[in-house]
């Protein structure tokens, strides 16, 4: 309901229209009067009325000097002048302070209930056009998410120098100028079948968001299926690292909240430029291979690691190999789940849990290149591929047994060979996701009519996490999911518009959209003229 106050120092004046004016009958409420400006002012305050009434010529603080208060405190109240003196300074002063009409005394309570309803209607189609204004923006989040991708990525590749970071990140409501940063990767593991992301996984998901997302210090970047990158700043190292525990015991007590779901976190170095954070990023994907080989539940310091693992003694013979950590296992998890760049770390990991005096022995080191490459050419058959495939001068084991007579030549040849086998699955992955795409596709084509379908409930059914299916959505046709659904309910609109009878009100609800304003509202931002407009013009075109 609208709130209207009024300000007029003339009893009569005043109770005249106070009750000579059916308020409610009209669908509006009087919320207040005063006898003059600065007795109105704390009161309107309170109150916070949509219309103001007031008189021009009043004691202590006339009408305009009240309403210039109220419309710097309140810019979007409407306000109403009401005055005897037909001068054009008051008039003019009056429009300068953005007053809305301007009624000249005497007035009938019929004349000024006509002049206070015409604003109320602009006040309800301003309410209106903002409440379409912020769904709008709502469902087309998506685009920001991967516009913070990739800046992101443009970020840890140093691909963009520091004034255009800070515009981009500008525009995404982020604060990148800072003194220190120091970046996190965090991912939640569900503990059962990695193809099956329940509701739980993403109220966890939410959960998360909502507590990193608005604090100044903490940027938020989805990584899609990969998890989050979180960068924290302060102005000091110890600041940013204090930050930066809080951060890590609060997420891993917000997951512990949900059953069956775990968490591996790592963290990189704190550095003092943003141009640095590749450094910090190269460090914290090192770390985070650690959870091929470490208990999960956990957030791993990239400057903590090598304490880590010297406190499980070194290995001086096969004996000692930690088998938990070097085995077939890890090295098959590590193929389904580890990724590209991820290759190098996971090699240096590996050997970490192999121990030096191990490793130093060259029949040693053709057991891991045989191990190594007997699982990945397993892996490969069991995605229909073969070792061929992989780049000139990988596949060939013979040979990179016969180079690798240091450990740095060893190293660098199962680097590569994982590198390949990345890229494979990867390619093999794409092909799998059109399949998975075109039942999206599909889904949406048959169920675009339904108010409720959303991202959330499409990657439920091809049984992705949202924000991964985003991703490779977003990818691979060009248009975030928003846009795509939008799209398909336009053009059944546009069909309807030419070929039935059917009013507007009718077709929005037929193509997805119970609030018909909204429908035209969309309609108009996306193919650039009303309903309305376009069925005319089709018609025309006839």
């Amino acid at each position: 309901m609208i709130k209207v106050f009024l300000v007029e120092d003339e009893v009569v004046m005043r109770n005249g229209i106070k009750n000579n004016i059916p308020w409610e009958k009209e669908g509006l409420m009087f919320a207040g009067e005063a006898s003059d400006g600065e007795l109105a002012y704390p009161m309107i305050k309170k109150a916070q009325p949509d219309i103001l009434i007031t008189d021009i010529r009043m004691p202590f603080m006339d009408g305009l000097e009240l309403s210039e208060l109220v419309k710097k405190e309140f810019p979007k109240i409407k306000i109403i002048i009401l005055s005897g003196y037909n001068e054009f300074d008051y008039a003019k002063q009056a429009i300068h302070i953005g007053v809305t009409d301007y009624l000249l005394k005497p007035i009938t309570a019929s004349k000024l209930l006509e002049a206070v309803k015409k604003v109320a209607d602009v006040i309800e189609k301003e309410r209106e056009e903002e409440g379409m204004l912020e769904r709008y923006r709502l469902e087309m989040a998506e685009n920001t998410v991967l516009e913070r991708q990739r800046l992101f990525k443009d970020l840890v590749t140093s691909r963009i120098n520091f004034k255009e970071a800070f515009e981009r990140g500008e525009e995404l409501g982020l604060e990148l100028s800072a003194s220190f940063y120091q970046l996190m990767l965090f991912k939640l593991v569900p503990s059962g079948p990695s193809s099956i992301w329940s509701d739980m996984v993403v109220s966890c998901q939410e959960a998360i968001e909502e507590h990193m997302e608005g604090r100044s210090h903490i940027l938020v970047f989805d990584r899609g299926d990969e998890g989050w990158a979180f960068i924290l700043t302060g102005e000091s190292e110890q600041e940013v690292g204090r930050r930066m525990k809080e951060c890590a015991v609060r997420l891993g007590e917000l997951v512990h909240t949900y059953r069956d779901i775990q968490y591996f976190g790592s963290i990189g170095s704190c550095v003092n430029r943003l141009g640095d954070l590749q450094q910090s990023y190269q460090q914290a994907s090192q770390a985070f291979a650690c959870r091929f080989f470490s208990e999960m539940n956990q957030v791993v310091d990239y400057n903590q690691m090598e304490q880590m693992f010297s406190a499980t003694g070194e290995p001086i013979d096969i004996h000692s190999v930690d088998g938990s950590k070097v085995n077939r296992k890890t090295l098959e998890n590590f193929l389904k789940q580890g990724t590209a760049e991820e290759a190098r770390g996971f090699v240096e990991e590996y050997f970490q849990n192999v121990g030096e005096k191990n490793y130093q022995s060259f029949m040693f080191r053709q057991y891991i290149i045989m191990d190594c490459y007997l699982c990945v050419r397993t892996f490969l058959e069991e995605l229909g591929m073969d070792m061929l495939k992989l780049p000139e001068g990988v596949a060939d084991m013979d040979m990179v047994l016969k180079e690798s007579h240091s450990i740095t030549a060893l190293k660098e040849s199962l680097i590569r060979l994982f590198e390949g086998t990345m890229l494979l699955r990867d390619s093999q992955t794409a092909s799998k996701y059109s399949q998975v795409l075109e039942e999206a596709r599909a889904f949406i084509r048959e169920n675009y009519a339904k108010e409720e379908i959303s991202l959330n409930t499409v990657a439920a059914r091809v049984n992705i996490s949202p924000s991964y299916f985003s991703s490779i959505f977003s990818q691979e046709m060009g248009v975030t999911f928003v846009e795509y659904l939008t799209g398909v309910r336009m053009e059944r609109a546009k069909e309807l518009l030419m070929c039935s009878n059917m009013k507007t009100t009718e077709i929005g609800y037929e193509v997805g959209y119970k609030d018909s304003h909204y429908f035209g509202y969309l309609f108009k931002k996306t193919v650039g003229c009303t309903p309305k407009e376009y069925r005319a013009g089709s018609r025309e075109r006839l």
